[in-house]
C-alpha cells in the first residue's frame, strides 16, 4: 500500500496538482488523498480507474492497484485464506463473536482493531481497516459469490464501538441483506443449544470445486482441506441453519434492532 500511495502521490504531482483538488474530482475528502498517499490505506479499484482518467496516466494505477501482493494487505497466517476467498464460489460463515469481516462498517472494525492486544497505532489500524473492506468486493463482484452468513444474536446486542457504532453496524447488515446472493441469518439469543458452541469457522468453495475450512485462533489460524475435517464442519453449519432464524424472519428481527417494527 505504501508503494501504491508513493506512486499516487507522484503521479499527482507530475500533473501539478494538490491533494485537495484531486479530492474535490473525486468528490472525497482530502484527508482520504492523504491517508492513501501515505500508505495508511488502501487505494480502491474503482478509484484507481478514476484516478488514472483525471491525472491521465494511461491505466498506471489501476494496473498496480490490481498486481497489490496480498502480503502488503494481511498478517501472514491469513494472505493464503483471503487469495481463497477472493475467488471462491462461495462463502459460508459462522460467527459468536464479532460481525463478520465481510460485513464490517469501517467504524465497527475500527474499533474491533483497538481492542487488539498490544496495541496497534493509529497508522497500522488504519491499514488493517484499509484491508478489511477491500476483502469485502468479493460481495460486489459483477458475478456474485454464493455468501451464506449465521451469526448469534449476542453479536447484535453488544456494544463493541459504543451503540451509535453498533447501530450503524446493525443498519448496514439490513442493506446487505439485500445484495445478490447474500443470505443472513440470526441465530436467537435464547436458544438453548446449538451446533457453534465451539466456535467460528468459515467454509469455502474454490472456483475448481474444492472445499476448504478456515478458523482462526487467539494467535494464528488454519486452513483444512482434509476431506474428513471440512465434511464435519459442513455438517455443524447445516445444522446452524436449520437452528437459526430464516432469512425473513431474520431480516425482521435487524428491523426489530432499529426500531424500524
Amino acid at each position: 500500500m505504501r508503494l501504491i500511495g508513493a506512486l499516487l502521490g507522484q503521479l499527482r504531482t507530475n500533473a501539478h496538482m494538490t491533494q485537495r483538488t484531486l479530492a474535490e474530482r473525486l468528490c472525497v475528502h482530502e484527508e482520504t488523498i492523504a491517508s492513501i498517499e501515505q500508505g495508511r490505506r488502501s487505494l480502491l479499484p474503482d478509484m484507481a480507474d478514476q484516478v488514472d482518467l483525471i491525472l491521465t496516466t494511461g491505466g498506471l494505477l489501476g494496473v498496480a492497484v490490481a498486481h497489490v501482493p496480498t502480503y502488503d494487505k494481511y498478517p501472514v497466517w491469513a494472505q493464503e485464506f483471503v487469495e481463497l476467498e477472493q475467488s471462491a464460489i462461495s462463502l459460508s460463515s459462522f460467527e459468536n463473536q464479532v460481525i463478520p469481516g465481510l460485513l464490517q462498517t469501517q467504524d465497527y472494525a475500527r474499533a474491533t482493531f483497538r481492542t487488539c492486544i498490544p496495541a496497534l497505532s493509529e497508522d497500522d489500524i488504519e491499514l488493517r481497516i484499509s484491508a478489511r473492506l477491500d476483502r469485502q468486493n468479493v460481495l460486489h463482484r459483477k458475478v456474485p459469490v454464493t455468501a451464506s452468513f449465521v451469526i448469534a444474536e449476542a453479536v447484535l446486542l453488544s456494544n463493541i464501538g459504543g451503540s451509535k457504532v453498533t447501530r450503524e453496524q446493525v443498519r448496514h447488515l439490513r442493506t446487505c441483506v439485500d445484495l445478490p446472493g447474500v443470505c443472513i441469518q440470526i441465530m436467537p439469543l435464547d436458544s438453548e443449544s446449538h451446533a457453534g458452541l465451539s466456535g467460528p469457522f468459515v467454509l469455502l468453495e474454490t472456483p475448481d470445486h474444492q472445499q476448504l475450512a478456515y478458523f482462526e485462533a487467539q494467535v494464528g489460524s488454519h486452513l483444512l482441506s482434509a476431506p474428513d475435517d471440512v465434511s464435519l464442519l459442513a455438517k455443524k453449519y447445516g445444522m446452524l441453519r436449520t437452528q437459526a432464524l430464516n432469512a425473513k424472519d431474520s431480516r425482521c428481527r435487524l428491523q426489530q434492532l432499529l426500531g424500524e417494527t
